[in-house]
Formats: C-alpha cells, structure tokens, sequence
C-alpha cells in the first residue's frame, strides 16, 4: 500500500488521545518546572531529531532566559514504527556541550532504548542532563526501568501515537493534536 494512503487511512481511523489545549497546558507546566532550575545557568536545550523538534519549540517560547538550543539526531525507527536494534546518529551532540548544563528533549519516552543510548554518549561530557519528554507511556516495557525522566508533560497510554512531532511512517509530526493507531 503507498505510505500516503496508509497514513491517511491510519489518521481517518485513530483515536483522539490529546487534545491541543491538553498539550499547551502541559508544555506550560514542564516550563514553569524548567524556569526554576535552569533561570541562571544558561543551558542548552537540545532536541533529539526529528520528534523533539516540536516540543522543543513550543519550550522555548515559554522559557524566558538566556539558553542556546542546539539539536542531536539519533534513531532506531527509521521510519517503521518499531525501533531496530542498533542506534544511528545522523547528527551527534557538538563539542560545545563540554561543562555546560543541558536539557535533553524529545517527543516521548517508550521503552527507552534511543534515550538511555544518547545518555550515555552525553555522560561525563556535560555539567548536568535533565530530560524532559512530552509524553511517558505508560507499560512494563521500559528497557531502563530504573531511568527517571525529570520533566514529563503528559501520561500516555500504551498505544501506537501520532501527531505533534511524533510519526507514523514519517508523516504527521505537524498534526497539532495527538492520535493513536488503532490496532497498534
């Protein structure tokens, strides 16, 4: 089946699972948590390409103090919606990360392979990470159970989710609603 028409079947089919002002009001609340911490330390946000890309934005506009943002890119997907075992970095972290605190984002936190493998490329080369992700579904999958994300937006349900930032088959990252696939 062409991908377009398999997404566009999957979006006709999907529920609902947030709506807009449900993800603004969360984005608002990891920035109010984000100020406190980070008002005088000049940090970098940094989003993990292509999810973070959205997230990232919508952050930035409400942290109102000097901060850099700057961007990684490290996959297991590849365009499929379940990750391959190797992680691949298109783009790495710069050297200018070096003794600076940084701020970690991306679009959701599933089982937490692609997260745990960045964070330990960042360990021992910054002042601090934190990690803020929009969503954290909710499952018994995690690969790192014992890995905390510092700021979370949202709970989400266990379900294949589509739609500000995140893909199904590399479309609708710019939906402004969050979906879920049915049957995935």
């Amino acid at each position: 089946m062409n991908a377009l028409i398999e997404y566009k079947d999957a979006l006709d089919n999907a529920d609902v699972v947030f709506e807009r002002a449900e993800i603004l009001s969360a984005i608002d609340n990891m920035a109010k948590e984000i100020s406190e911490s980070y008002q005088d330390k000049n940090p970098i946000l940094m989003a993990v390409m292509n999810g973070g890309l959205m997230i990232t934005a919508h952050l930035a506009e409400r942290l109102d103090f000097p901060l850099e943002i700057q961007y990684c890119h490290a996959t297991r997907y590849r365009g499929e919606t379940s990750g391959q075992s190797d992680l691949q970095w298109p783009v790495k972290p710069s050297d200018s990360i070096k003794g600076r605190h940084v701020i970690l984002v991306d679009d959701i936190y599933d089982e937490g392979d692609t997260l745990f493998g960045i964070l330990e490329y960042l360990n021992g080369k910054c002042a601090s990470v934190k990690t803020a992700m929009l969503l954290d579904k909710q499952h018994d999958r995690k690969s790192y159970p014992q890995l905390v994300i510092d700021y979370v937006g949202l709970k989400c349900p266990d379900r294949y989710v589509f739609g500000f930032g995140m893909d199904y088959k590399n479309l609708g990252r710019n939906l402004p609603l969050i979906y879920a696939v049915k049957g995935l």
